[in-house]
This record gives C-alpha cells, structure tokens and sequence, in this order.
C-alpha cells in the first residue's frame, strides 16, 4: 500500500510541476501535448468562470452577512470588528475583479510566449508545464485583484470589457465557420464512402432546421423588439442582418465559388446565419428603452412590458436571463472546440494562427512499465500560437466579464448597473464584421485564384 502511495504521490508531483504535462508519469489519458496543455488552460478558465457564477448567484451576500464576524454591516460578535466588505467579494464587483485576474494571468503567458516556434524553445517547458504553480499565480493575482480600490476601476475595466468582448465575439465566430467546414467535409466524405443517401439526408435535414430556426427567430424579433411606432433600430438590424444572411447563403451556392470552394455550402451559411440571429437578440436585449426590449418573463406570461420590468434594486444584475444563458453555451462550446480543433480549412488556419492538420495527430507512446504517455508532437514545430491562444483566453475573460454583468455598465455613484447603446452597437457591429469575414473564405479563392486556400 505503501509502495502504491509512493508511485501515485510522484506522478501527480511529475504531472503538477514537470517540465511538460504528464511526460513522466501515467496518470493522464494518452494524448497529445498540444491538446492536453491547451484543455488544462482552458479548465483554468472555466475554473474562474464557476467561481464569478458562484459570486453574482441571488442571495449570495445576504447569506454572507448572517455570518457572524464576517461582513461590514452584518452580524456581528462582541470584540470582533468586520472587516469584509461584501459589496466587493460577491456582485458584479468581484466577476469584474476575477475576470481582471483571470485577464492579467493569460495576458502574462501570452507576452512570455511570444515568438515560441518549438517545444525545443526554453519557454515552452512553462507553458506546458509547472501546472501547480500557474495555478498558484492565478490565485495570488486574485487575491490581489480584490484589493483593488473602487473609484474607477469599474468604469474603465468596463470599456476593456467592451472592446475584448467584441474582439471574443469575431472569435467565436470563426471557430464556428471552422466547426461547420469541418461538419460539412467529414460527411461528405462519409456518404463518398459509405451510404450516401443517409449522410446527405442528415447535412439536407440539419441545413432545413438551422434556417427554420433563424426564420423563426426574426419573425420572434418583429412581433416582440419592434413597435409600429418606435424601436426604428431594432428594425434597422433585424432586416439588415437577415439581407446579409440571405446573400451569404446565395453567395455559397454561385457556381463559381462551388468550383473554387468544393467544401463550401448551405449547411456553413445555415450555422452563420443562426449565429447572427443570436448575436441580434443578444444585442436588441442591451437596449435600455424597455419598450423596445421587453423581458423573458414578460413575454412568456403575456404581462405587458410596463408591469413586466420592474426596476431592478441599485447593484442587482439579473445574469440567468435567456440571451446570457445561451452566451455561456457557446461560449463553453468555442473554449473546448478551441482545445482540441486540428483544422483543415486553410483560411480560418489562419486567422487563429494554427497550423493545418496538426493537433490531433493520433500518437500513443507507452513505456517499459506498459503506461500511456503524453505524446510530445511539437518537437518539430508548434501547432499553434502560444501567444495568441494566451490572447484568446484574455478575450474570454472579458467577454464571460460582460456577460454574467448583462453587458450593464456601473456607475460608481449611485451603484447601479445600467444597460447602455453602446454595448448595442458593439454586438451588431461584431455581427456585420463576422459576416464579411464568412463572405471572404467564400470569395477570397475566387478573386485570387492562384493562391492555395483550400
């Protein structure tokens, strides 16, 4: 027994702060190193988020106060003075400090990794590595972050929070159009080889409902967002974005970027277009005028929109409403497909600075004892961008900041959180820039036809 504590203490000391993850021990599921470093950050990530989640549930700083000797202001016990004030370590104060945090910890891996081309490079032992010490970093940057004064952190991290999360958004977005070229290609090339009749049938199916589910979403759009008399920019962006939709698809049919594009197709165009609408319906529920945006409850109880939105106490952020629910499931879609892609598409290769077909590369390495190791696939090369993986990961740290606050902005005086045009305009403005990239892998390899895209 003795023995068998010994071996299992050593490999979780190898896996926690070896020089790369798992190359010593078995503990870990036999994969790639590049796949396994980029998950374990990812889970750093999605660790923070848990924890702001945990931190803006309703009721959480009531609770906290109960405790005797804890909170300023609330129970207290005789000769022991609160120190704590709650207002900061739970609401919307504390997702903006841990998103700052969470932030200033892949902004500091994204600036140590700049220009690492192997895992020959020094650098690239602590970025797939020293797993226990990351995480005592991310900690202590934490712990600090609270320490920060109020003033105006929270008005200035907010404008931070805008242009990242608009940055995140274009992100998702290609990982999207990555997902559905990939989608498409590998039953394409299933129904080649196998039962054509079946796979077709499923892309035919699949390409039906995203854009059923899209028309019914603008349809929703005008008989809730609009007025006959008012709301002229939800109008604006549901008609807009739905022309756009509609070319983006015509475009990926034209017979011409179907011989330049065989991969191209209604199925991508299908994904984006639904995408879109989400990104409009996220956007019209940041508008401040609650005529024009009424609430999900209100909506679903048939309550006119005057009765139906109260207003809400000073500090009260409402995160569980539909649109942000929705943004955490694609969100933790993007985070894990962004863990373990391993593209073909030559384009979105690009843009998220990765290499072609790498990644995934199926290698099992096992060793005399008959254990499964973590194969190291980047001795060679890398197969994508340390830094800018780093840079991804800060991005959505601002854009969960955004989302579990509503998009709302603070205003220090009177502590209340306020919906605001600009972060409108942010969302639809994302959405148009999203698009005009999708409409470039369509004709980029129609205008340049001597350039290898594919």
């Amino acid at each position: 027994m003795l023995i068998i504590f010994k071996n299992v203490t050593v490999c979780t000391a190898s896996c926690l702060c070896g020089s790369a993850p798992c190359l010593l021990c078995g503990c870990c599921p036999s994969s790639n190193n590049s796949t396994v470093t980029r998950l374990l950050f990812s889970f750093f990530l999605l660790l923070g988020t848990l924890v702001s989640v945990i931190m803006i549930l309703p009721g959480m700083e009531t609770q906290l106060r109960k405790i005797p000797g804890f909170c300023q202001g609330g129970t207290t016990i005789p000769g022991i003075e609160n120190h704590v004030n709650c207002d900061v370590i739970v609401g919307y104060k504390s997702v903006y400090r841990m998103c700052f945090a969470m932030a200033c910890f892949f902004f500091l891996f994204s600036a140590i990794m700049i220009r690492v081309k192997s895992s020959k490079d020094p650098r690239a032992a602590i970025q797939n590595g020293f797993w226990f010490f990351k995480f005592l970093i991310l900690v202590g940057i934490t712990v600090g972050a609270f320490f920060i004064p109020d003033g105006t952190f929270h008005d200035v991290w907010f404008y931070f929070g805008i242009v990242g999360s608009f940055m995140f958004i274009l992100i998702q977005l290609i990982l999207l159009i990555d997902f559905a070229h990939s989608w498409n290609e590998v039953w394409v090339r299933n129904a080649e080889e196998g039962n054509s009749k079946c796979w077709f049938s499923g892309l035919l199916f699949f390409t039906i409902l995203h854009y059923a589910l899209a028309f019914a979403a603008v349809v929703l759009f005008y008989l809730y967002y609009t007025k006959p008399d008012n709301c002229a920019e939800h109008k604006f962006f549901i008609s807009f974005n739905l022309i756009l939709c509609v070319i983006i698809s015509v475009v990926s049919i034209l017979p011409k970027v179907q011989d330049a594009s065989p991969q191209s197709g209604l199925l991508q165009s299908s994904i984006i277009t639904m995408y879109t609408m989400y990104v409009t319906w996220s956007a019209m529920t940041n508008n401040p005028n609650r005529e024009c945006n009424p609430s999900l409850l209100s909506l679903v109880s048939n309550i006119s929109t005057t009765e139906a939105m109260p207003t809400s106490s000073p500090g009260m952020v409402q995160w569980w409403d539909a649109q942000g629910i929705v943004g955490l499931v694609i969100f933790l879609f993007c985070t894990f497909y962004a863990s373990i892609r391993s593209s073909s598409n030559a384009q979105v290769n690009r843009l998220m600075q990765t290499e072609e077909g790498k990644g995934t590369v199926g290698g099992e390495e096992v060793g005399e004892d008959g254990l499964r190791r973590v194969v190291d696939n980047e001795e060679d090369g890398v197969t994508y961008n340390y830094s800018f993986f780093h840079f991804h990961l800060l991005l959505a740290s601002l854009y969960i900041m955004m989302t579990l606050t509503n998009w709302y902005k603070p205003d220090t005086t009177t502590q209340a959180m306020q919906s605001t045009m600009p972060a409108v305009w942010v969302k639809i403005s994302s959405s148009w820039l999203g698009l005009g990239l999708y409409l470039w892998t369509l004709v980029a390899p129609v205008i340049f036809p001597n350039r290898d895209f594919n």
